[in-house]
């Protein structure tokens, strides 16, 4: 686009009343996306893991339960093998996921607008792996540390992440790519 064209590209966008919230903006792929709002999440995941965790060392020390959670067979090692390996493969899934938003140049944040819908990589067999990688690592330390609030709490999180979150940001990808998302959505599971 030549310099002139440009600016006035620009200046139109600038021209659109503010209320209005639709600006034109170009993913890397070159696919032209509308608007700049967000997904409106409830919170930001990585906050209501940590939240759930807390609560539950918080619970494991106020309420007590009658049971602790069970050793794997009678060795201690065997679960600390089960938990030692579901929170470095948790990070690894997280870590991957992000790289993938990293190298599509769109933000990881939800609070921001996204730039580009991400389908390789990693989001080719998992829609959601940072979701994933972080409930592996959850999911790990409540056995590493035999918390049964912790596990008992790993259900009302799954589902306040699949409803105040996903929920969500499937709308938002929906309206902001339209077709492209619809065709990935159905060809690449939400978790696995």
């Amino acid at each position: 686009m030549t310099p002139l064209l440009s600016s006035w590209g620009k200046s139109w966008q600038r021209s659109l009343p503010a209320s209005a919230g639709v600006g034109i903006d170009m993913d890397p792929a070159g696919q032209q996306v509308i608007g700049n709002d967000t997904a409106g999440v409830i919170a930001r995941p990585p906050l209501l893991f940590l939240g759930a965790l807390l609560l539950g060392f918080a619970l494991d020390h106020v309420l007590t339960l009658p049971f602790r959670v069970p050793r794997i067979g009678t060795a201690h090692w065997i679960s600390a093998i089960i938990a030692g390996s579901l929170i470095p493969i948790g990070i690894a899934i997280f870590a991957a996921g992000i790289r993938n938003f990293s190298g599509a140049m769109t933000p990881v944040q939800g609070t921001k607008p996204t730039r580009a819908l991400v389908t390789t990589g990693i989001h080719a067999w998992s829609r959601n792996p940072i979701y994933l990688g972080m409930f592996l690592v959850y999911g790990g330390i409540g056995l590493a540390v035999r918390s049964p609030w912790i596990l008992i709490l790993i259900l009302p999180l799954a589902i306040t992440i699949r409803y105040g979150v996903i929920a969500r940001e499937e709308g938002y990808l929906d309206r902001r790519f339209g077709d492209t998302y619809r065709e990935y959505k159905a060809s690449v599971r939400r978790w696995l």
